[in-house]
């Protein structure tokens, strides 16, 4: 429907490189009214149209309306600077080295707001990639700095109009990702480009034009030099899209290596059968993320880099190890080749080792020991835990279902169920029907002293 309205409505499409073309499309070409916007967007918007300067709603917020799909998050362009921004606005901080943007508070919800970029050449290292932008011009030298046609788009609520220098709108309707510009000089600019079009593409379900994947296999290797904070940043963004398995597919039809990062590395395993742990954490990730639910980065990093630190497990218990010295040192051999140049916080990486180090200890159903790991704050998450290992055939299913029972039984039932399994682990000891009792030890007599001797 959106497409032959949009058909009818825009000129016809253009070829070979995109040129900057201004349309502006009215509210009867494209629907989007001003409520479908968050309270802080308009609220921003209005207060520097009052103040006498432009502003409009840009990039993925009216690509995602025009879809149909609800925004996560709002950004606003303006031809306001920084530091204008910053004085209108008190709750407001001006933040970014490369190029400055504006945070502006508005109840709970943070509004970026950043100024149009200039056409001028920005300063670039020997690479080609951008080391300093904060140069400002116009709203068409600004569009022509965005990655994306479908991430060109401007929106005006107040004239309710969408601004568009790209053909950006028809992209949207053809579910199409065109690069602006020469896509090999851009993505030199900026290598992340290449992980965005993966996520873009694999989240939207878009189809990658010819000319803006060719380059990609090429230039992927250039990702290596990224700050890792800033791939890290990325690669969860992939992850945490909802659709990480498109995502996936993506990375392989793109043509972008896996040794990149250590996390694409392992994500790009996930279709090994040995590594279904992965497959199966990024199916129910992607559930719950659709489903509106809550998901720990910590429990889904865990997952995806489960099959190697379990492979240095399975090799030091072959070594006669005992299973939670074993994994403690797994942990080390993993954190030690790999770790160091993640760019993870130390909050995920706090939650990783305490859910895999509790994994050993589920093998304690005896005795006072599953009531205190039942007390344990990550009990939960290494318990979700143990349930995807047992869906994958790592632990065998009556093991997991003890558990599961143990949990959710009353203390009177947990205790009990804790000496059955202590009565089985006796029986299995002993060999027979019924616990022989322990034999008592048997005290040496003490030696007699010498009687003293008269003189």
């Amino acid at each position: 429907m959106l497409k032959k309205l949009l058909h009818k409505v825009l000129p016809a499409k253009r070829s070979g490189k995109a040129a900057a073309h201004k349309e502006i499309l009215p509210f009867s070409a494209h629907h989007i009214s001003a409520d479908m916007l968050s309270f802080a967007a308009e609220k921003v918007v209005r207060r520097l149209h009052t103040e006498g300067f432009e502003a409009y709603v840009v990039g993925g917020a009216v690509r995602d309306l025009l879809l149909g799909v609800e925004p996560k998050d709002f950004d606003v362009v303006t031809n306001a600077t920084p530091e204008q921004v910053h004085k209108i606005f008190r709750r407001s901080r001006i933040i970014g080295r490369r190029f400055q943007i504006v945070h502006v508070m508005v109840d709970p919800e943070t509004i970026e707001v950043t100024t149009f970029r200039g056409g001028s050449k920005a300063v670039q290292n020997a690479a080609g990639r951008i080391m300093k932008d904060n140069t400002y011009g116009s709203m068409e030298e600004d569009a022509m700095r965005r990655d994306f046609t479908c991430n060109s788009l401007y929106y005006d609520p107040i004239r309710q109009e969408i601004i568009d220098f790209h053909h950006g709108v028809g992209d949207v309707a053809d579910k199409k990702l065109v690069m602006i510009g020469d896509p090999a000089e851009r993505y030199q600019e900026d290598p992340v480009r290449i992980l965005r079009a993966v996520r873009l593409s694999g989240k939207l379900g878009f189809d990658v034009e010819p000319r803006t994947a060719a380059p990609i296999p090429e230039q992927a290797g250039r990702l290596k030099h990224e700050p890792v904070a800033r791939l890290f940043d990325e690669i969860m963004k992939l992850l945490f899209s909802g659709h990480a398995r498109e995502c996936l597919q993506k990375l392989h039809s793109l043509g972008v290596s896996g040794d990149i990062h250590p996390l694409l590395s392992a994500l790009k395993s996930a279709e090994k059968p040995e590594n279904r742990i992965i497959a199966l954490a990024l199916k129910n990730t992607d559930e719950r993320l659709r489903a509106d639910k809550s998901v720990s980065v910590g429990f889904v990093l865990a997952a995806v880099l489960w099959p190697q630190l379990n492979r240095y497990w399975q090799q030091n218990l072959q070594r006669g190890q005992k299973p939670a010295p074993a994994l403690t040192d797994a942990i080390n051999t993993l954190r030690d080749t790999i770790e160091k140049g993640w760019g993870v916080p130390q909050r995920f990486t706090a939650t990783m080792r305490e859910i895999w180090q509790l994994q050993p200890q589920f093998d304690n159903t005896r005795g006072a020991r599953p009531h205190k790991l039942l007390a344990q704050p990550r009990f939960r998450a290494a318990y979700d835990f143990l349930v995807l290992r047992g869906q994958v055939g790592e632990v065998d299913k009556d093991y997991v279902d003890w558990w599961t029972t143990f949990q959710h039984a009353d203390d009177t039932t947990r205790a009990d169920t804790t000496l059955a399994a202590q009565q089985r682990a006796q029986q299995q000891h002993t060999g027979e029907g019924e616990a022989k009792p322990k034999r008592r030890r048997r005290r040496k007599p003490k030696k007699k002293e010498a009687a003293p001797t008269a003189e």
